[in-house]
């Protein structure tokens, strides 16, 4: 817990002086989103993007701490913060830039899986699927098979940033549960790398919700899902035989299908499946129950709505992380929530964008409403 601790005030500090820095008149504005209409926009002033240097940082200085501690787990994290630097590095340079498209930081997620692979044995031998293990049980199709895994994690991750504090505590549940399941089988080297990127989100976290005052960032996104994807393949090729294969894309799910719906959504109106659009769960669920739960239009809130976004989807998140926490070494039993979890994502899909949205969603809208209802006058005493 101290690696988690020390990642967490490192973070929080070292966000701290980006968001200093790069307030207006004080620092550069190449770091600040200050695009405001877009399909995927929702914040209410300029707001710099690049939160995800302090997690990096947060994360260098846990490293650092673990270096003392266990030996094994500290190598296996430098060369995995070594493998993440051109999807870092990619991302980043789309933050500052906004010049490095979609393509190009794909291929710089697949190139940061391939020297994984290389560098630390880091491919699926088993994936429990039938047809998918003959890929896997040769060195080449295990190799693809692990950087299109990873690539597609990484970029599901950047395709749930919208919203404050979405992408980044999804993430955190997601490596809290790779570090249960890491403590179960005993595999230390997972274990404290997991906490130490937790501390380390949780120190940006801070910041970045509920007030929005620095952005995860194409770097930030590309990164935690990197780091997360790399430590379920460790996980499961550290431990062979003991975790299901199917446990960690349970954990994922929710980014992952979110990934493959949009591109499957896309296709099917004839875009690309690498342009931004506005009917993610996540953007639909702020237009259709949280955008017009008041009259109220001002920045505080519009922030406020903005903020109210992310813990349903944390929620969603949590319906396939608790059961693969539960059912980690059961292969029927995880294929069956996943199964679960598609149904449940679909149907959801289906009734807000016919506008017939659940009634525990709008709990939040009706609370909203109250609040901003003017209270009567005081009543005049003769």
């Amino acid at each position: 817990m101290l690696t988690l601790l020390i990642a967490f005030v490192v973070a929080l500090v070292t966000t701290l002086l980006i968001v200093r820095g790069a307030a207006p008149g004080i620092g550069s504005g190449a770091a600040l989103d200050g695009q405001m209409a877009g399909p995927q926009k929702f914040h209410a002033a300029p707001v710099p993007r690049t939160g995800g240097l302090g997690i990096v940082w947060g994360l260098v200085v846990a490293l650092l701490l673990i270096s003392f501690q266990e030996h094994e787990a500290a190598t296996s994290g430098w060369w995995l913060l070594l493998c993440a630097a051109p999807v870092f590095v990619a991302g980043l340079a789309e933050d500052l830039t906004k010049r490095i498209g979609p393509a190009v930081r794909l291929l710089a997620s697949i190139a940061s899986a391939l020297l994984a692979a290389w560098l630390l044995g880091a491919s699926l031998r088993a994936t429990d699927i039938p047809l998918l293990d003959l890929l896997v049980a040769t060195t080449v199709g295990s190799v693809v098979l692990t950087a299109f895994a990873v690539a597609g994690i990484s970029n599901a991750v950047n395709i749930i940033d919208g919203f404050n504090g979405l992408a980044s505590m999804c993430t955190v549940i997601m490596l809290a549960a790779l570090a249960y399941v890491s403590f179960q089988v005993g595999d230390s080297v997972v274990l404290m790398l997991s906490l130490g990127l937790i501390g380390a989100i949780l120190g940006f976290f801070v910041w970045n919700f509920p007030a929005g005052l620095v952005f995860l960032g194409d770097g930030g996104a590309y990164f935690i899902g990197f780091w997360f994807a790399e430590l379920a393949v460790l996980l499961l090729v550290r431990n062979p035989g003991e975790v299901s294969p199917l446990t960690p894309l349970l954990i994922c799910i929710y980014p992952v299908f979110e990934t493959l719906f949009s591109i499957y959504r896309r296709r099917l109106r004839g875009t690309s499946p690498g342009m931004p659009d506005g009917i993610h769960l996540h953007t639909l669920i702020y237009r259709r129950v949280l955008r017009w739960a008041g009259p109220d239009r001002s920045a505080r809130a519009m922030t406020l709505r903005n903020s109210m976004t992310a813990p349903y989807l944390w929620f969603v998140c949590m319906l396939s992380v608790i059961p693969a926490m539960l059912f980690w070494n059961h292969t029927p039993v995880v294929g069956l929530f996943l199964g679960l979890f598609v149904l449940s994502y679909l149907a959801l899909y289906w009734r807000i964008v016919r506008f017939r949205s659940p009634g525990w969603l709008h709990a939040t809208r009706r609370r909203l409403l109250r609040q901003r209802r003017p209270k009567a006058p005081p009543a005049l005493l003769p």
